[in-house]
């Protein structure tokens, strides 16, 4: 049976203003919401100001909410009033009708706050926990998958590319540390954000000044929300106007998951370039074979999963895009774009995270080497001739490699045509040394 309506005359109205979307509110800003107000509900009955039971009562609400009890009893369009006015209204009616007819859902559900600083704090710390605890875990896996696979693959030695041209050898183990690497420097910057996330404006009310709010309240309610969730990163603002005026905290956790989608369609369009073929590409390694890749051309498989990712990236870097234009339009006292930025940077994090999960687990963990395409790679780049530089110069090599280039002979076979003694040469082209370079 369908859930009897809970909300009043406000959500109502909302719903009818805004028929924008059909998309309403993230859930995890929702359910944050319900959080924030039931501990502040408790704080208020500490501090006296509210009586125990009716605060109890609407904790009680709030923590079904908080449980996904109610979801469907936010039914307004993320695309509303830029405070996020509504969606607050809309918890507080929604958590009064729960918590009983002597509960106002202004003056007992909302005593203490504002839409100002409860909507964005609950943005901000949904932002917070999603990170924290799917998107930071998945990068972590799939940082790992490109370690192990870099460890197995340090012997392969194959051509190098720069320019998408051969460039000195390389070993794919080489190559995959540094997709590893990559992936280990998005963490770090990811957890660089969270710190300016955790500082939430909740206390400010309406424009900052903490009017309506007792001296200790956003101080009690940080401390309770903290324990409850165990996010450490759960802080006091800086200072409270900037906390309320911008959202400067969410555009630069945006930019850090930008980079991490760079980083993402960077490898993933590498992977693509070296599976490529089987025959008439570059095939130096074999993606798994997850699906037919062509409903006519029989046998032929596609990079389906890096396919995802840079699609996913390309989202996420769009997303961005909207982040930033929204963060820069607050005015004075409020940023007045905050549901926007709900919706792209929990909408970006969410795809991060289950598509880095997905990268790992159906492509990264399967990949394996084609030996031969690896070895032929490796034979056939001229650029070789670079390390014997410190023996015969530049100017000689740069001639070894033009005459081999336009003639199709064997690198060797010119080198010594030009001068190079045989010894000095096989001791020097060595691809595994020349893949070691200084090391």
């Amino acid at each position: 049976m369908p859930e009897k309506q809970l909300w009043g005359g406000e959500t109502t109205k909302a719903v009818d203003n805004f028929p924008i979307s059909g998309e309403t509110v993230p859930v995890s800003v929702v359910r944050w919401l319900a959080r924030v107000k039931g501990a502040a509900a408790l704080v208020n009955g500490e501090l006296e100001l509210l009586d125990k039971r009716r605060a109890a009562s609407i904790a009680k609400g709030a923590a079904e909410i908080a449980a996904g009890k109610h979801d469907s009893q936010f039914p307004i369009d993320v695309f509303q009033t830029g405070s996020g006015t509504s969606t607050n209204t809309n918890a507080n009616e929604v958590i009064a009708a729960l918590a009983g007819s002597s509960v106002h859902p202004n003056d007992h559900v909302n005593m203490g706050q504002s839409s100002n600083d409860v909507f964005p704090s609950a943005v901000h710390l949904a932002a917070l926990d999603v990170a924290q605890n799917e998107l930071l875990p998945a990068l972590r896996q799939l940082e790992r998958s490109f370690a192990k696979k870099s460890k197995s693959f340090q012997n392969v030695v194959k051509s190098g590319r720069t320019h998408l041209m051969d460039a000195v050898p390389v070993t794919l183990g080489q190559e995959f540390g540094g997709y590893s690497a990559q992936i280990a420097l998005g963490q770090e910057r990811v957890r660089s954000a969270l710190e300016h996330v955790g500082q939430i404006p909740l206390g400010g009310t309406a424009t900052g000044t903490g009017l309506n709010t007792h001296p200790k309240f956003a101080e009690k309610v940080r401390a309770r929300l903290k324990k409850e969730s165990g996010l450490r990163q759960i802080a006091a603002p800086l200072d409270r106007f900037e906390a309320q005026a911008s959202r400067d905290a969410l555009v630069e956790l945006s930019g850090a998951l930008k980079v991490v989608a760079v980083s993402l369609s960077k490898i993933a369009g590498d992977l693509a370039l070296m599976g490529s073929g089987p025959r008439a590409g570059i095939g130096e390694i074999r993606l798994p074979e997850l699906q037919k890749g062509s409903s006519i051309m029989p046998g032929k498989v596609n990079p389906v999963i890096p396919e995802v990712v840079l699609q996913v990236s390309a989202q996420v870097i769009g997303n961005d895009t909207a982040i930033t234009i929204g963060g820069m339009q607050g005015q004075f006292e409020l940023n007045v774009r905050i549901p926007l930025l709900a919706r792209n940077l929990l909408q970006s994090l969410h795809l991060l995270a289950s598509t880095s999960r997905v990268f790992a687990e159906k492509c990264v963990d399967g990949i394996e080497v084609n030996k031969a395409g690896c070895e032929a790679s490796a034979g056939a780049t001229l650029a070789a001739a670079t390390a014997l530089n410190s023996a015969i110069g530049y100017d000689k090599g740069t001639t070894i490699v033009k005459r081999a280039t336009d003639s199709g002979r064997p690198l060797r076979e010119i080198a010594l045509e030009e001068g190079v003694d045989a010894k000095l040469y096989d001791a020097t082209i060595n691809l595994r040394k020349i893949a070691r370079g200084n090391q």
